[in-house]
């Protein structure tokens, strides 16, 4: 009572303070002194002086928000004290379950200068914009002559008299980690033998030049390699003749990528080649993802890069571009408000990165310069006019051909330095291959450089030596802007190389794998901060001795099996069938190890006496939350026995916020009830485990507990076997059979109800939103908000696209549908069941090939504002079959629509009525969401798929794709190895509060601060460990509390990753710690977080962030840690822009 009277006079002191300032507000503007003095010496006009208020103003909002901002600290330290627990649910005479309000008030309060962000308006727009581009192209595919999707091209012969071309061919090899063979087996097979023969060939001459991306494959080799052969290559690397580009662990797929794995793949590229050649890339080079994110430029930009390359996209805008000359520019961010994200890029003009279509526009001719392809090799020209060996005799003639083909290309670009690559897939694996290239170039360029008439300095070069001589000729340092090059913003999704093969089949392929992915990544990142948490406390400890170090090892194969799987044909699903069985052992390896390393750390932090530790890793201290028995199997929760003495579990938060979350336990009896630490019964919710769409699993329930979560803390909680009226509240279950069986056995725990048809449509609700179903097929119907009268139609149907009877059909990458997408006609209706609790109720609809759950959370708080919706998906009887969900609204969304880029950033689409429909579907990554005036609704995902919008008010998403045939593009196979598969979303209906159609039409947008958190939830679910020792004196254990203060809500701790000592399998005594700061839209109505949520124009002090922990250093640093940047300063307190990813390299302890 107490405190109920306290925090009522803190509200009224609040809403004091707030009417006070604002009359002071107007009353200064009225009479303020120094106003009239400050028009100086500019002429005294009105709009001088409605500036200058309107100033005033924002400053005067700013102290009145920070006035509030102290107070509500003051009601949030009376508050704290208060009884945390959640209070307990109870049943109204109405049939409906009621949770009490939360006994702790929760806050938003957002800085007014942070909304401004998402406002935009500042900087210029760039020369080129890929949205209008869209538009403006009519994607017509005219046949251009020898290049066959261009055009001719033309010169004059005196073009290159004043300023000579210079050509720099740049030799690579194409090294794939996993596609039709395995990493190991193209290891052995080829990649060994290119890298040994390199070393070789490379140094007969110092004119040769290489260039290498893949890290995967080259430490491999180094770790096989001799102490003098590794001399040869740290010489090759120094004198310019070997170059690194881009250095990430693989040559990422950047469609369905999640940027914490982008990030993680680049730093430990970047901090192997530091370690082992002392050496920093400069240029990136992607050649092989299908389509680029504007993600991957802002990477490579804030890791230190100053240029790069890209090659798979769209013909259309390749053609458009050369056309223009805007194959090169500087690719800018669409939010980026002064140019600080540019970063010079160049764009290869022709169909592939092979040889016959990098030297120039005819293929026929390039082809005639590969010199693999002599008569009597393997491998010969298609165009059936083979390479010929250079000679005295024909050199004259060979090199005036090939010199065309350059000059050609040259026409495309703005300078007169020209980048020919040479190379292909696993090129150069034999010495004969080195000689037959590397002579007859030598010969070629001897000549042409012999003749000053022809004007033209040819030589190898490596990819930087390309863009340095583009810069000095420009007159400008690396990395600045070259004068009289465009601006371009946006990014080059949705790839089609040919005629109306969209590459958009790959956003959805194996979605098994998409979604183990994503697991895997959450638990590297919960077990990288929790490792390297425990390691600080253990070291302030002095106990580091006894922790078990040996842990980064797993730490460091996590990150090396994570980041091999973002490889272009890994997370694609684009790989043979026994490729992918290699990735899914290597996840799972990983995934089993991080839990151990996870239940290593969280048992060392949550005991009450340090020095009682002891790793035993015979005997585990926690039990993982789930099993998964081989690598394409779904995962299996753990059952906790319950006896007389009490279990003991323990819950991480891997969120940096802290959460009020249902949390699942799976136990052997319906009479358990869940205490907190101190003693206090939790609310929780009896519910029974199902075992098909009728029967329940003998002797297994779930006990769904609510608990409050401390931020990337860890809670323990205490399991009880109750046998009084004290156990969980049980859910009551509707069935309805449809023509079904009934059940065979029934739990009697559990109230069933079993009907043989569902009579009507029915709803559930909580205190946010009320959800209607369909009686009959037990889907979505309808969705009203709270406080809203009408209801929005958000009605959810399954279909299905088939693929084409010509000879081009759908595969591994294409999506070539045979027209638009028929209903799914199931042969028999679904069952329906529909779970009522007090915490979450849910209708669960069972059809032949999907089953799908729609979860209501009846919580306060980020949990109950959205629905949580899964989808079991098990096609493996369809024959070139797509399944796919759809959701049809009254939205007003016309043709746009919203998808992310990596999980880091919005990108507006717009449906393309001039060109087919799988053109018209992007990557999702992590959501896609749909608007007008009053409404977004925003799908969130747990693992990448592809989507769309077809029509207005719709947002569909294909779950999974089974195709008997392979696409022509080299994998050899269909997608026949479907398994079952869960999908996981949450559906999010927001109200818009202020919307403009200036502000809607710019190509830019960002979810709101609800819709961030929402998807975190989604994607960093709490982790249950149940303590295996049956016996434990409660005092044994306490909840681990590592933040002093709340992180201000548009804050992500993406990671903090302890870095490796000189002997790369024990850790350093340094991490690195990389945040992000959320780009958000503040005209999204945010009520109800339940979480307090403050934002502070991107301050955080990092020196008092970890309890217990003293920052002993702190020295910010490139993304991937390469570079200092600035001087290490005594301050710890950092700041960051809106969108911007910072890394320091930390010393915690």
């Amino acid at each position: 009572m107490k405190l109920k009277k306290q925090v009522t006079v803190c509200g009224a002191a609040i809403f004091c303070v707030a009417v006070f300032s604002l009359y002071l507000m107007l009353d200064r503007v009225q009479h303020d002194p120094t106003r009239h003095q400050s028009g100086g010496n500019f002429p005294r006009s009105q709009i001088s002086v409605l500036q200058n208020r309107i100033e005033q103003l924002e400053q005067l909002l700013e102290e009145n928000h920070e006035i509030i901002s102290h107070i509500k600290d003051s009601v949030l330290e009376l508050t704290a004290h208060a009884e945390g627990q959640p209070a307990l649910p109870h049943h109204t005479p109405n049939g409906s379950w009621v949770l009490p309000p939360e006994s702790r008030p929760s806050f938003l309060s957002v800085s007014p200068q942070d909304c401004q962000f998402a406002l935009g308006g500042k900087g210029q727009s760039p020369d080129l914009q890929m949205l209008a581009v869209y538009s403006l192209l009519p994607f017509e595919n005219q046949d251009g002559g020898v290049w066959k999707q261009g055009f001719d091209i033309t010169y004059e012969p005196g073009e290159w008299d004043a300023e000579p071309l210079q050509v720099f061919v740049v030799p690579h090899s194409h090294n794939d980690p996993g596609w039709i063979k395995t990493f190991d087996k193209y290891y052995y097979d080829q990649t060994q033998h290119i890298l040994n023969s390199m070393v070789l060939k490379m140094q007969e001459d110092p004119r040769r030049r290489f260039i290498w991306s893949e890290i995967s494959f080259f430490s491999k080799w180094w770790d096989n390699i001799s102490a003098q052969k590794r001399a040869a290559v740290r010489r090759l690397v120094g004198n310019g003749q070997l170059e690194m580009v881009t250095g990430g662990w693989v040559m990422p797929d950047e469609a369905n990528s999640h940027y914490f794995a982008m990030i993680d793949q680049l730093i430990e590229g970047h901090q192997w080649l530091e370690k082992n050649i002392g050496v920093t890339p400069r240029s990136g080079w992607a050649v092989d993802p299908f389509g680029h994110s504007s993600t991957m430029p802002y990477l490579l930009k804030r890791s230190n890069l100053t240029a790069m390359l890209i090659q798979r996209v769209h013909y259309a805008i390749k053609k458009h571009f050369a056309a223009t000359q805007n194959l090169e520019f500087m690719w800018r961010q669409t939010w980026d408000p002064d140019a600080s994200t540019d970063i010079f890029c160049h764009m290869m003009p022709f169909y592939s990165y092979d040889v016959p279509h990098t030297c120039g526009p005819d293929p026929k001719i390039c082809c005639q310069f590969d010199f693999k392809r002599l008569p009597g090799g393997r491998i010969n020209c298609p165009w059936k006019v083979p390479p010929r060996a250079i000679t005295d005799a024909n050199v004259a003639e060979r090199a005036q051909l090939l010199l065309d083909q350059y000059r050609k290309k040259s026409k495309l670009y703005r300078s007169k330095v020209l980048l020919v690559p040479l190379g292909d897939d696993f090129r150069y694996d034999k010495p004969q291959e080195w000689d037959a290239q590397f002579l007859n170039y030598q010969r070629i360029f001897d000549f042409l450089n012999s003749q000053p008439s022809l004007h033209v300095q040819a030589q190898f070069g490596t990819l930087s030596d390309y863009f340095d001589a583009l810069y000095k000729k420009a007159g400008i340092v690396p990395g600045m802007r070259p004068p009289g090059f465009p601006v371009l913003s946006g990014d080059f999704f949705s790839y089609a190389d040919r005629e109306d093969h969209y590459w958009t089949g790959y956003y959805t392929s194996r979605p098994f794998y998409k979604s183990l992915d994503r697991v895997l990544e959450a638990h590297l990142r919960e077990a990288e901060i929790l490792y390297s948490l425990a390691l600080a406390h253990a070291r302030r400890a002095g106990a580091d001795s006894r922790y078990p170090r040996s842990d980064y090892a797993l730490l460091s194969n996590a990150r090396r099996n994570l980041g091999l799987f973002q490889h272009h044909d890994a997370i694609t699903g684009t790989a043979k069938e026994a490729v992918v069985v290699d990735y899914g052992v290597r996840l799972l390896h990983s995934l089993t190890n991080l839990k151990h390393v996870i239940i290593n750390a969280a048992h060392y932090l949550v005991l009450g006496d340090k020095d009682a530790y002891r790793h035993d890793p015979a005997a585990p201290f926690l039990v993982t939350d789930e099993t998964r028995p081989s690598q394409d199997s779904l995962p299996e929760r753990t059952v906790v026995k319950l006896d007389a003495s009490p279990r003991f579990l323990v819950v991480f938060n891997p969120l940096e916020q802290e959460r009020l979350s249902v949390v699942p336990v799976l136990v052997d009896s319906p009479h358990a009830r869940v205490l907190s630490e101190e003693g206090q019964p939790l609310p929780a919710q009896l519910s029974a485990r199902w075992a098909s769409a009728t029967d329940t699993v003998p002797d297994v329930y779930q006990v769904s507990v609510l608990a409050r979560l401390p931020a990337l803390g860890l809670r323990v909680l205490r399991l009880h076997k109750s046998l009084e009226g004290h156990a969980a509240l049980k859910a009551s279950v509707r069935l309805y059979l449809h023509g079904r069986d009934p059940p065979g056995r029934r739990q009697e725990a559990v109230p069933l109800h079993v009907f043989p048809a569902a009579a009507e449509d029915f709803c559930l609700e909580n205190q946010h939103l009320r959800a209607c179903f369909s009686g009959r097929s037990g889907l979505l119907q309808s969705i009203r908000r709270a406080g809203e009268e009408r209801e929005q139609r958000v009605s959810s149907e399954f279909l299905v696209y088939g693929t084409r009877t010509s000879k081009d059909k759908s595969g591994a990458y294409l999506f070539l549908p045979d027209g638009e997408a028929k209903p799914y006609a199931p042969k028999d209706p679904p069952v329906v069941r529909v779970t009522e609790g007090p915490l979450f109720s849910e209708v669960a609809s069972y059809y032949q090939h999907v089953q799908t759950v729609v979860r209501l959370y009846n919580v306060p708080g980020v949990e109950g504002l959205s629905l949580d919706v899964s989808c079991l998906v098990d096609i493996r009887d369809h024959v070139n079959k797509e399944l796919a969900l759809r959701f049809s609204t009254d939205i007003e969304s016309d043709d746009t629509f919203f998808t992310d880029l990596n999980g880091f950033q919005i990108q507006p689409r717009r449906y393309q009525r001039k060109l087919p429909l799988q053109a018209n579907f992007y990557p999702m990554p992590t959501m896609a969401y749909i608007q007008d005036a009053q409404s977004r609704l925003t799908l969130h995902t747990a693992q990448a798929l592809g989507v769309s919008s077809l029509g207005s008010g719709q947002l569909e998403v294909i779950l999974d794709r089974r195709l008997m045939q392979d696409d022509n593009r080299g994998l050899g196979q269909g997608l026949k190895d479907n398994k079952r598969t869960c999908n996981r979303f949450r559906l999010l209906l927001e109200r818009r509060a202020t919307a403009n159609k200036v502000q809607d039409g710019r190509p830019v947008s960002f979810p709101s601060l609800l819709s961030h958190v929402t998807s975190m939830h989604l994607n960093a679910e709490a982790l249950v460990m149940p303590v295996a020792r049956e016996k434990l004196a409660p005092a044994a254990l306490r909840s681990f509390v590592p933040l002093s203060t709340a992180l201000p809500c548009d804050f992500h701790i993406l990671n903090l990753r302890t870095l490796q000592a000189e002997d790369d399998s024990l850790p350093s005594a340094e991490a690195a710690l990389i945040l992000h700061r959320k780009g958000f839209d503040c005209s999204l109505e945010a009520k109800n977080l339940g979480f307090n949520c403050t934002t502070s124009q991107g301050k955080l002090a990092l020196g008092s962030l970890f309890q217990g922990l003293e920052l002993g250093s702190l020295q910010p640093t490139s993304l991937t840690l390469m570079y200092p940047l600035g001087t290490a300063s005594n301050s710890t307190d950092v700041r960051l822009d809106p969108m911007e990813i910072a890394t320091f390299r930390v010393r915690l302890g």
